[in-house]
């Protein structure tokens, strides 16, 4: 017996140092996959690019709902159309304000709605290419000077299906700036609106298809 007690005990302590170096393995990929911490009051880098492009996104998607104030409409395009004004509008005034307590510099849009602090629409001698000079056409889902044009000047025939489908890729978009929001960001009611903007786009998205099928 006295022979066996080193390999007991050697076994044993392998056995310990194998516990050991496991739960520190699952405690440092634990660590590695903590999810972002969220704050109240603190912000970070992606929180100011979220509302800023966020900011001019929106102001697109309310151009195209403008353009659908002189169209004779089917009612639940309407309806539509009359819903996103409703939802996005306010959505840029909280972004803008967010910027301005940042101390960022709050972008102008095709609209001009946040620094001029007003709904408005472009001039009648003015087309949607010259109101998105500046603008960013990179961002997710938004659309060319050269697609709103487009939409402008299409006729009432086609109007409705090419607007449903310019807002669907649209939305798209803002989804996949809202889902990156939600990896990267720090401020909790960024991140809040952020999840409210996929959640209802989606819905919007489920039911822009239904109507163009």
């Amino acid at each position: 017996m006295r022979t066996q007690r080193p390999l007991f005990r050697a076994t044993w302590a392998a056995a310990g140092l194998a516990v050991l170096l496991t739960l520190s393995a699952c405690g440092g990929s634990d660590e590695a996959e903590a999810p972002q911490k969220l704050s109240e009051t603190e912000h970070n880098k992606a929180d100011v690019t979220f509302a800023t492009d966020m900011i001019q996104h929106h102001a697109q998607a309310l151009s195209m709902v403008d353009l659908t104030m002189d169209r004779k409409l089917e009612p639940e395009v309407q309806e539509l159309a009359d819903s996103i004004r409703a939802a996005q509008s306010p959505e840029i005034e909280t972004m803008s304000g967010w910027l301005q307590e940042w101390g960022e510099e709050v972008p102008s849009t095709m609209r001009d709605h946040v620094n001029g602090g007003h709904e408005g629409h472009s001039e009648e001698d003015s087309s949607m290419s010259d109101s998105m000079e500046g603008m960013d056409e990179d961002m997710p889902g938004m659309m060319s000077a050269e697609d709103m044009d487009s939409l402008e000047n299409a006729s009432d025939a086609e109007f409705s299906d090419m607007w449903l489908k310019m807002m669907i890729e649209h939305h798209e978009g803002a989804i996949e700036m809202s889902e990156t929001e939600q990896d990267e960001g720090q401020f909790k009611p960024a991140v809040d609106l952020a999840g409210t903007i996929i959640e209802s786009q989606t819905a919007e998205i489920d039911t822009m298809e239904k109507l163009i099928g």
